[in-house]
Formats: C-alpha cells, sequence, structure tokens
C-alpha cells in the first residue's frame, strides 16, 4: 500500500497567518499537550487546550494533537500563533507591480516586513497574504521596521531561488534617500567603507578596527534649512548599514529610534517616522530576461528640487 505524501503545510493560512511548526525534542514529557504548555509559558494552559479541541494543533501529517495524546519525538507540530491586543499600525502600504512571480510592495514606515515581537497580523507579509489570498508570498530581502520604501517578494515557490540569488551575487541595485543634518563646510566622501559587527545590545550594530566589511556610495541631493537629502546607495548589505554609516560621519538620519540614542520599546511616534526611503530597485529579471525597475512615490521631509 502506497502511503499518502501529506500536503505541504498541514494547516491552511488563516487571515493571512500561516501555521507556526516546532520540532518535538527528546524528552519525557508525558503528552505533547503538556509540552507546548511548558514551552511557550505566556499561553495559558486553558489556552491550550481550547486549540487542541478546535483541531488547530496538528503534527505534520495532519493527524490533530488531542489532550491526551502521548508525547513523540521528533515529531513536528502545528499551530497558529496568535497576539493578543495587537496595536494598530495607521498606515498602508501600496502595491507597485504585480504578476505571477513577482509583488514589489511600498511599504509605510513602522510596518515589519514579517511578524516579529508584537506585530503579527499588522505585519507587511501577513496584511498582503490576508488582501491579496498569496499563502505562498514570501519577501525576498528585508527593510527595518522604521524604514519606509520598496519591499521585494516572490510569489512563486518554482521560481523563487533565482530571485533570492541576486541579492548576494549583488545582482540588483538599490538605492535609498535620507535626511540628515547638515552643517556649511562638511565634505563626504563618495564612497564609505566600515568594519561592522553586533553591539552589545541586540538592537544596535557598531563599527570597530578592522578590513572593512560594508561599503556605501553617498550624494548630496539638497540642502536645505539645516538639512541634507543623501543619496545612499549600499554596495554590501549588512544590518543598519546605511544608519550606522550616517551616523559615523556625524549625520545621524533624522528621527532614528535606535542611532545615536537608542529609544525604549513602544515609543513610536507616528509623526515622526524615520527619514529613512527605500527609493529604488533595478535588475535584470533572472527569470524572464526583462529589466526591471521600480521606484517609490513616497517623500521625505526634504525632496530635491
Amino acid at each position: 500500500m502506497t502511503r499518502r505524501r501529506p500536503p505541504r503545510m498541514p494547516l491552511p493560512t488563516r487571515e493571512g497567518v500561516g501555521p507556526s511548526c516546532i520540532g518535538l525534542p527528546h524528552g519525557t514529557w508525558p503528552t505533547i499537550a503538556e509540552f507546548l504548555i511548558e514551552r511557550f509559558p505566556v499561553i495559558t494552559p486553558q489556552a491550550w487546550m481550547e486549540r487542541i479541541e478546535a483541531g488547530e494543533v496538528v503534527d505534520e501529517h495532519c493527524v490533530p494533537v488531542t489532550a491526551t495524546r502521548r508525547y513523540q519525538s521528533p515529531l513536528r507540530v502545528y499551530y497558529y500563533r496568535t497576539l493578543d491586543g495587537e496595536a494598530s499600525i495607521p498606515f498602508e502600504e501600496e502595491v507597485v507591480f504585480q504578476d505571477d512571480q513577482l509583488l514589489v510592495v511600498d511599504k509605510p514606515p513602522f510596518v515589519p516586513v514579517t511578524p516579529k515581537g508584537k506585530y503579527l497580523k499588522e505585519s507587511l507579509l501577513v496584511r498582503l497574504k490576508r488582501k491579496l489570498g498569496l499563502d505562498d508570498l514570501v519577501p525576498l530581502h528585508r527593510i527595518d521596521r522604521s524604514t519606509s520604501g520598496l519591499v521585494l517578494f516572490s510569489v512563486k515557490p518554482a521560481t523563487r531561488g533565482a530571485y533570492q540569488s541576486l541579492f548576494p551575487e549583488r545582482r540588483i541595485a538599490k538605492h535609498y534617500e535620507a535626511v540628515v543634518p547638515w552643517q556649511e563646510g562638511v565634505s563626504l566622501p563618495e564612497v564609505y567603507r566600515s568594519r561592522l559587527v553586533d553591539d552589545d545590545h541586540f538592537m544596535r550594530v557598531r563599527e570597530e578596527p578592522g578590513e572593512p566589511n560594508s561599503e556605501t556610495r553617498i550624494e548630496v541631493l539638497n540642502v536645505q534649512d539645516g538639512l541634507a537629502l543623501l543619496r545612499l546607495s549600499p554596495i554590501t548589505g549588512r544590518r543598519h548599514q546605511l544608519r550606522v554609516h550616517c551616523l559615523a560621519l556625524g549625520m545621524p538620519i533624522v528621527n532614528d529610534p535606535i542611532y545615536p540614542v537608542l529609544l525604549p520599546e513602544g515609543a513610536d511616534d507616528f509623526a515622526r517616522p524615520m527619514q529613512l526611503l527605500a527609493r529604488s530597485l533595478s535588475f535584470a529579471d533572472p527569470v524572464t530576461g526583462a529589466q526591471r525597475s521600480f521606484a517609490s512615490r513616497r517623500s521625505l521631509l526634504l525632496t530635491p528640487k
């Protein structure tokens, strides 16, 4: 008898939220339910029992987990992640381009690209899955929650690898704009390089002496009222690269909530978004061969004349 293969995901996407998965490690828990209760203490035992009774916890073979089902390693268990009291973010994304392979979206500030921390349904990925009904949608790169602008998504798993390779192979041109404080007489390098490493605080990155591992091209587009609009073109793609490079040059990006001062969690001021915009993306499409070029229609506090 031929055994039927389980579907790709044992639980369907629900309101844009795909199921989470955990592998059961070797252990002596009497039941799967007792393991889940111990592993996720922020979820009450009652909440787990309600999910189990509703059939919202299953294994990799689509077999429901019951309250008394014995523990079995190395089984994978799927369930829906939920957040109580998730705050709404009052800004909307805009679809710039969509075809059978790609989705290009203009992200507003404060919206994370993927579920993280206290954001689930308000993340860009979940918003798009819910609105467009694209369950296989996956971001091909990330920009910070505070950064606005273009994000590229893969629609089909079959061609995802071809598009993902554009980034590590540096076959995609990315240009950002940033507003920074400006003093007359300042001279900026055309290219800034430095070595970036993780800081002691997990939210931050810092520079240290040594061989550079980050590189940014810099161009001044406009100067007005003590502010400058910069065009930043990252050659490398290190975390927080543009923000740390601007800080190192004595020009921290306006309204940056991390550099130079890390603001406490929950200190979002929707009237003061960080002035960093992922302005444009261009590349030769590895699937169709067409030349692709996309631009954000958002603007910063200072725009070129």
